[in-house]
């Protein structure tokens, strides 16, 4: 088994994702869990690890969707529960981007 990667706490979060895979199509996925330095997110097909992606999704803070989206990149991809589980770590982001993920991790 692999050591855990992750650097800060997760939380679960269930929200549509749009993925923009680098040189690809923009694939729709659901968040799974989500920490300060990266997310993950189940897909119907495998994504590469090292793939580089924009993603957007929403955090529910205050009864209000809060629009995220975030350069990433593909660190792992497991089979697991009937769908590919994709880890992205975040990449540069943004103060706004960070703010709200922060609010929604207390």
């Amino acid at each position: 088994m692999l050591p855990e990667q992750r650097k800060s706490q997760r939380k679960v979060i269930k929200s549509r994702a749009m993925v923009a895979l680098d040189g690809n199509q923009t694939v729709e996925g659901r968040t799974l869990d989500i920490g300060t330095d990266g997310m993950s997110v189940g897909f119907a097909d495998p994504v590469q690890a090292g793939q580089g992606a924009s993603v957007r999704f929403d955090v529910m803070l205050d009864g209000k969707p809060n629009h995220v989206t975030a350069r990433a990149k593909a660190v792992y991809c497991i089979f697991s529960q009937g769908q590919f589980k994709v880890g992205f770590q975040f990449v540069n982001l943004d103060a706004a981007s960070s703010t709200i993920i922060t609010r929604f991790l207390r």
